[in-house]
This record gives structure tokens, sequence and C-alpha cells, in this order.
């Protein structure tokens, strides 16, 4: 932690905002019931906060994206409040709704390799909105795809002329014959001509008393979801990341070896502009495993590696971007290297700040704050799962050490979060004099396993100087002394942009809470 520089940690703050916070439940979305067996298509695999934080979208393993709205953000008169002015330390409750869902992606076949393609949803991204409709991304393994969700409105014809009791006893049923009736075509009322009409709409003695046209009206409305474009062709291996740019109109998708540039109106034709893929396969030394826009210079994007590198580049310095800007890797401390070290330095996730100035990355065993100004090390490493470290050979025996878990911070950039196993997930405060280090679990019950395990900052490891280390736990048990379980994993979250609000997928619940 460098207390003399400017910005390598977020700014101080007051003792209130030093504390840890109190995490309380809000709301679960998809509970289990004891016992209850869990269908592997309901599975949540991605999470995404729009950039309000009044609508959150999940994909799950089936496919789906369900789309939840915020409904405490409105006053009495139905006006939204403006959340930007309020303050931030205010605890509130938030409260979202179920809004619709729809079907994203469907599982496929490709003949030419003899391969399947599932529909699970890796990534969710939503766009800015317009004319009221909400736009989003989500991708599968190969497909990309450009949704559109909007309320229509539903028409219905009313104001028929249809009275019984007065056209029967003046044989006047017979009188409305196909050629005067309404008919509806295309959903558009038409209406075709009718015999002696008259000015007040009346028609003479032997006909109806009063006669006239019937009315279109929409009083009820339906969300739609409709697919405006579809990216598909353009990788040849998993996409594991989408990022919409700052510009609004392109956004990059990522696979293990490539990253393509887009232009959200042109589907049929992408730019590659990273390709880390050798000559020689046999050559292969790393790949890349995230990649994100930076929030505010559309020309700057970061990737990690499966290596724990992080490349920043910039757009502007050539067409295929082979050289990178910077290079952001923790140098190797001497003896320490094993089977494992470069399996357990594999970067899951990366997530920039909102003021683009910090990036935030996951491993296996970490998480990392960078400074994009500091390319000399990470300047905070909080320990997630050091007690793991002599657990490493069960690991990897049943493929738990190649779990990939998201991290995110919060929007005033005081604090970050990750997942873990037994659906527990970690909060670290990452201001400068802060010693948080949350440990809570996605039940109802959030704080039962919590846990404070506060330490001061290293003054030097290695040749990094004064890096910030904390959540180490040694021991190979949660807070009640039970072991963990690796078959419950929380891998992704999402922190709201504007408010300490959290919101967990574990398994096919989706919970969420507050501080």
């Amino acid at each position: 932690m460098n207390v003399g520089g400017e910005g390598l940690l977020a700014p101080a703050r007051s003792a209130a905002d030093l504390s840890p916070l109190e995490w309380k439940f809000s709301q679960v979305f998809g509970e289990r019931t004891a016992g209850e067996e869990v269908q592997e298509v309901d599975i949540i695999s991605a999470i995404e906060f729009d950039r309000t934080g009044d609508h959150l979208a999940t994909g799950d393993r089936g496919g789906r994206v369900v789309l939840f709205e915020r409904t405490d953000t409105k006053d009495h008169g139905g006006h939204r409040r403006d959340l930007e002015r309020m303050d931030y330390s205010i605890s509130r409750h938030p409260e979202f709704r179920y809004k619709t869902e729809f079907q994203s992606h469907e599982p496929e076949f490709d003949y030419l390799k003899s391969l399947e393609i599932e529909e699970k949803i890796n990534k969710i991204r939503w766009c800015q909105t317009a004319n009221g409709a909400l736009f989003l991304l989500s991708t599968n393994d190969k497909t990309i795809k450009f949704w559109k969700i909007q309320e229509k409105k539903v028409k219905k014809v009313c104001e028929m002329n249809v009275d019984a009791s007065k056209s029967v006893e003046n044989g006047a049923v017979g009188s409305l014959s196909a050629s005067s009736k309404p008919s509806l075509a295309n959903g558009v009322c038409k209406e075709r001509p009718i015999s002696s009409p008259s000015n007040d709409n009346s028609i003479p003695s032997g006909g109806l008393p009063s006669l006239h046209l019937p009315m279109v009206t929409s009083h009820e409305t339906s969300l739609m979801a409709r697919c405006r474009r579809v990216y598909a062709h353009a990788h040849d291996y998993h996409i594991n990341s989408i990022s919409n740019n700052s510009d609004g109109e392109t956004f990059i998708s990522a696979d293990d070896l490539r990253i393509n540039l887009w232009n959200l109106e042109i589907s049929n034709q992408s730019f590659n502009i990273v390709d880390v893929k050798p000559t020689n396969m046999e050559d292969l030394t790393e790949v890349i495993t995230s990649a994100e826009f930076h929030p505010t210079h559309c020309n700057m994007l970061a990737y990690s590696s499966s290596r724990g590198s992080i490349r920043l580049i910039d757009l502007r310095q050539s067409a295929l971007c082979d050289t990178h800007s910077k290079l952001f890797e923790e140098r190797e401390v001497p003896g320490s290297r094993s089977f494992f070290t470069e399996i357990i330095a594999s970067i899951s996730d990366i997530k920039f700040a909102k003021n683009g100035r910090q990036i935030l990355s996951r491993d296996y065993m970490t998480l990392k704050l960078w400074d994009i100004n500091m390319d000399s090390g990470p300047v905070a490493t909080f320990q997630v799962h050091e007690y793991l470290r002599p657990k490493l050979c069960d690991l990897y025996e049943n493929d738990s050490i190649f779990d990939k878990f998201e991290c995110c911070l919060s929007g005033d950039g005081h604090r970050v979060a990750t997942g873990s196993y037994s659906n527990q997930f970690r909060v670290f405060g990452c201001s400068e004099g802060s010693t948080e280090a949350t440990t809570l679990e996605a039940s109802k019950n959030p704080m039962r396993r919590q846990v404070q395990t506060p330490s001061r900052p290293s003054r030097s490891l290695g040749n990094l100087p004064r890096v910030l280390r904390r959540g180490a736990d040694n021991s190979g048990a949660d807070a009640n002394g039970n072991s963990f379980d690796f078959t419950t994993k929380l891998l992704h979250l999402a922190w709201h942009p504007t408010e300490n609000s959290l919101a967990c997928a574990a398994s096919n619940s989706l919970y969420m809470y507050y501080a």
C-alpha cells in the first residue's frame, strides 16, 4: 500500500467507512427446499447489473436469460428517485421483482468439427438504453446475440355493434351481414363499406338503432424480447468474455487465443485485434482467460492470461495489438515453484474499477488489486483460498482447482468481493487503513459463518514495497470448524453500481444482500 502516492488504493475515508459492513439478507429468487434436486439447466452461469442498477440479468445453463426490475427506486408519484445524489453510506433495502425471461440460446451441433455446442450462457453485458427499451448482449461458447426487450401494447377491438335485445326483435341480426362487419387483418381494424350510411351513424327503420365504428384500444402491455442481431462464426475456441466499449457502438469478444472487435450494427464482420496463436501449437504457453474494455477510454482494454499476467493494450498503436502497452504480473518468489504454480496462477476474471484507475483480478488463491500506473506489482493482495494450499493434490484430482471464480468491486471502489466454496463469498476493504475481511454465506442468514481476520499490511514482500495482504486463514475449515463443501461453489456475483448491495448466484438460487 503506497501511503505517499495518490490513488493506488481507494482514498482514505472516515472511521465509519473503514469499519466492516454489516450485511443483511434482502431477497432470494428460486430458493431450493430441503432435499430438492437441482436440474443442471437451472444452474445460474452469469449475472450482471445494468449501469443504473435498476435492472439485473441472470443467465443459466439452459440458455435462458431472466430479467429482474427494481421496485423501490420510484416515489409515490411514479417518478424515479435520483440515486446519484443520494448518500452512498445510507443503508437501503433494495427490492427487485421478476420482470421477464426468454430463451437466448439453443443447443447446437457443429457438423464440421463433430462438436456439440451447449446452450449455457457464459456472459451477459447490458448496452445503452434507447426509447424506453432495454438492450443486452448474451453469449454461449460460440454465438453472441443482441437482444431488445421492450413493452408492447396489446391491441384489442372494442365497442362492437352487438346488442342482442334490440337487434333480434327488429330482425337486424341478419342485416349485419358479413359485408358490414369489421374485419381484423394483420392487427389493423378495417371497416368495410356499409349500405345506406347516415351522418349520425344510425340506420333507418328496419336496421340497428345506432351503428358506430369499432375502436382499437390498448389497455395492457406485455414485455417482448426480440433478437436484433446474431454475431456468429468468428471464434474457433470457446468465448470466455464479452465487453462493451464506452463509445456505445462497439464491443469485444474473447476466446482462448483471439480477441475480436465488433460493431453493434454489423453482425457479419469483425476485426481481429489480438491473436496469441503460435504458428506451431506445440509452442503455446498461455491462453486468454478474460478481457474487458476500460470504462471511460474507448481505445484501451485489458486482458488476462493463464500465466497470471494482465496486458493493457491501446487500440491507437496498431490494428493488430500484438504488443502491449503495459504488462502487470507478480514476480515469482524464488524456491516457491511447484507442480501447481501455473495452475493456481491462472487469472479467471478481471474487472476495471469505475474510475478506470484500478484493475481487480482473481486467481484461484487470491484477489489482487492493480494500479494501471504501477506495473511493478499489485498494490493489494487478498488471501481467499490460502487454507486450501495443503489440499491442492485433492483439488487437482477432483478438478476443483480449475474452478473459475468471478470478482467485483463496489461502485465507490472501497471494497471488493469474490466467491468461494460452501456457497460462501468474501468481502474485503481496499481503502487505505482498512482491515475488513468478511466471510459470508449465501443464505438467509449471511453472517452465520462471518469471521473477521484483521491484520496489518505487510511492509515489504519480496521486492514489492508496502503490499497489502489480508484475509489469510490457514485452517482447512470455515469459521464454525466445518469442513468446506467443494461441490457447492459460489462462482458468480455482482456488486450494485451505486449502493452497497450484492447479488450472488448459488446453484439455481439468486440471493441479494445489502449493507
